[in-house]
This record gives structure tokens, sequence and C-alpha cells, in this order.
């Protein structure tokens, strides 16, 4: 098949990194690449002998230069393409996420094939972040496409809000922004129904794209062992965890957050489901609050900080915040107590935050007992090829 893309030439290094499975040509990696290429456009990858290795979209201005679409010399970049791969993400979700369809991921970027797109749903609203050039420049197809598919499973689906205003954006030349696409005249709020827990989510003004899905199933296995139990959720945001805890009849829940807008949520959260009474809510700095409670006054401490690093560059600070506050929670713990921890940035891997967990545990004075090790949900996919793809740890330990 005669191929008319234009042409990127790949080094030894970056064609090592592609064969491993990698979905991302860097710039550092680009023997030749004319300059002249329109922004966004559909590209080649070949070895400097000529050796095909993947076609995706070119960005001018980003460090991942190519982001690739896929590694078949025979397939076409048309609608059908699009719809076959958006088909494939949906399928997958309602295998593994039939009962909370309507609150989950439907697109997770590079893991679903579609590099630069993320979609996720909130009963009937889609909400849409684009990082890459090129699937910028499509998007009014690639919209057109999902609303399909979802309407061709019965699906209700209103209209699509776009927060575009992630700032890995103006790495790819991209302006900022956020609204419904083709201005549609909708609700920017709703109430979803997460494993029987109602919350509210603000697609418009919430974290991410409005709430924090990638914990769903992590959030149920505190509700499981929550009975009886004394719980305290540290930077519990809108109240994810607590208001499991509590669902889940535990004795006492207490919610800590900086925030006091974090805190009014989680609040009205817990009106929603009736839980208020049973739960406080604490304004205050984790690791100062930690420090004042007693010892062995709570039986559960969940920690689920924001990310302690965005960069390689500051990994070493991470990972000091990390020990300090893993520790504070193991000596307040005391024997018996179960501590929930975890760690959402990607670049806090797994062996380092194992590590971490180790040296605090070893410094604590306590000993570890695994109870459980998980990841994101299920509808956030980890591609093995490809690291960037997997992001969460989660892990619950009995001190003993």
């Amino acid at each position: 098949m005669q191929r008319n893309y234009p042409k990127v030439v790949i080094s030894k290094e970056g064609e090592e990194w592609l064969n491993k499975g990698q979905m991302w040509m860097y710039r550092n990696n680009a023997v030749n690449l004319d300059e002249t290429i329109e922004n966004g456009s559909v590209v080649d990858i070949v070895t400097t002998q000529g050796d095909y290795m993947g076609t995706g979209f070119v960005s001018m201005d980003s460090h991942i230069t190519v982001r690739i679409l896929s590694k078949d010399l025979h397939d076409v970049f048309d609608r059908a393409f699009f719809k076959q791969r958006i088909q494939f993400a949906y399928a997958f979700r309602k295998t593994l996420e039939a009962e909370n369809l309507t609150n989950c991921r439907l697109i997770f970027g590079e893991a679903d094939q579609l590099p630069g797109l993320t979609v996720d749903r909130y009963n009937d609203i889609l909400v849409a972040q684009i990082s890459s050039f090129g699937m910028d420049k499509i998007k009014d197809m690639l919209y057109e496409v999902l609303l399909e598919v979802l309407k061709e499973d019965g699906q209700d689906v209103k209209g699509i809000y776009e927060r575009n205003d992630i700032k890995v954006r103006t790495k790819e030349g991209l302006p900022l922004e956020k609204g419904y696409w083709r201005q549609a005249q909708l609700p920017t709020k709703t109430v979803i129904n997460e494993n029987g827990l109602l919350l509210n989510v603000d697609v418009e003004n919430g974290q991410k794209t409005g709430y924090f899905l990638d914990q769903k199933s992590n959030r149920v296995l505190l509700r499981k062992m929550a009975h009886g139990k004394r719980v305290m959720d540290c930077f519990t945001h809108t109240g994810g965890f607590a208001l499991n805890a509590a669902y889940g009849q535990a004795l006492e829940v207490v919610a800590v957050d900086v925030s006091q807008t974090a805190l009014d949520q989680a609040y009205e959260n817990a009106k929603l489901n009736h839980l208020e009474d049973r739960m406080s809510f604490v304004k205050a700095d984790v690791f100062d609050y930690l420090d004042e409670c007693e010892s062995g006054c709570f039986d559960i401490i969940v920690l689920d900080p924001p990310a302690f690093t965005k960069s390689r560059r500051t990994i070493d600070h991470a990972y000091s915040g990390y020990k300090k506050i893993n520790m504070k929670a193991m000596k307040l713990l005391g024997k018996g107590g179960y501590l929930i921890t975890c760690s959402c940035s990607r670049f806090m891997e797994i062996d380092n935050f194992e590590k971490m967990l180790r040296e605090a545990a070893h410094e604590s004075g306590v000993t570890l007992k695994q109870v459980s090790v998980t990841q994101q949900n299920h509808d956030h996919p980890i591609l093995w090829t490809m690291e960037e793809t997997s992001y969460l740890k989660f892990y619950i330990f009995q001190i003993i």
C-alpha cells in the first residue's frame, strides 16, 4: 500500500524504546524532522534504514514529538478506524464496569490506543480532555463518533463538556479553555451513584474532570473493613473515603482537609446520603493534625494525599514528604491498627514507594502486615509496555 504521510526518522535509542512497546516518540530521538510538517499531522516513524516503526500525530511544539496511533502499516486513519477504537474501549467498560457505567472513565488515552484523549462519564454528561494537537484537530469527528457509539447501545447522553484547562495543552501549543462542545446549554452539576453512595459532581469547577473516579474500587475496600472502627480520612477532599467508612457502619469517622471548600463539599455529600450525623469534619493541615492526636485513638487511618511530585526533579522532596506522613500515621495507630496509604504520582514509582514504606516502618519501630495491594480502578487500564499509564499505588496494612 502506498503511504503518503510525512516521515520522521528515529534514532537507534528511540527505536529500542518503541520496540519495547512505548507509544511515544520523543524529540531527542528524532534524527530527521522536517520543520515544515503541519502541526498535528499524521506521520510515519521510520528508522535510519527506512524500516517502518509506527504512525501517529506529530506535535511540533511538544517534547513528545509523535503520539503513536498504530504500529500496523495497513491501518487507515479514517472515521471507521476511530469508531472501532472507541467501540473497543467502550466494550471494555461494559465488561468491567457494568454497575458503574454511568460514572466511569470511558477513554483513558494511550491505554485505550487513543493517545491524548480522556473521556469521563457522569450520568448524561461526558467530560473530555484533549492533550494532543492532532486529536484536537479531529475532535468534532471524535465526539460525534463517541455519541454515536453510546446511542447505538441505548445510552442517554445529552452533551460533552470540555475540560481543556490542563497545563499540558500549552506544551502542545493549544489554548486553555472549558465549556460545552458546540455551546450546548446544559447543567454543569450532577449527582452520581457510586456503589450505592450519592455524590455531587461539578464538571466545570471540580478537580480533574469533576471527580476522582480512579479510587472507586479502593474506597469499597475501606467500606468493607470499617464496621465498628474509628476512622480518620486524611486529605478527604470531597469525602470519598470518609463517606464509604460511614456507609460501612464505622463507629466514628473524622474527615480532615486543609481546604474549607473541600470540607463543605464533603459535608454536602454526607447530607445527601444522610450520613452527616455520623461524621465530623476538621479543617487542618494533616501533618499538624496527626501530631495533635493521641496514640491509639483511631483504628484506621487513610492517607490519600495529592501528588507530592509531578516531575522526576522533585522525587527526593516527595519521598521525604511521603515518609514523614506515613511515619506519623504508623506511630499514631499503634498495634492492631490499619494503615491505608497511597500515592497518585506516576513519578513516585512502585519500587520507590515500597522502599519508603519499609523505611518508615523500620524507623517507626513497627511491622507492616500486608492486607491488600491494588492500583487505579480498572476503567483506568494499565499498559504493561507503557509505564506512564500506571500511576496510582494503594496499600492496606495492619500494624503489628
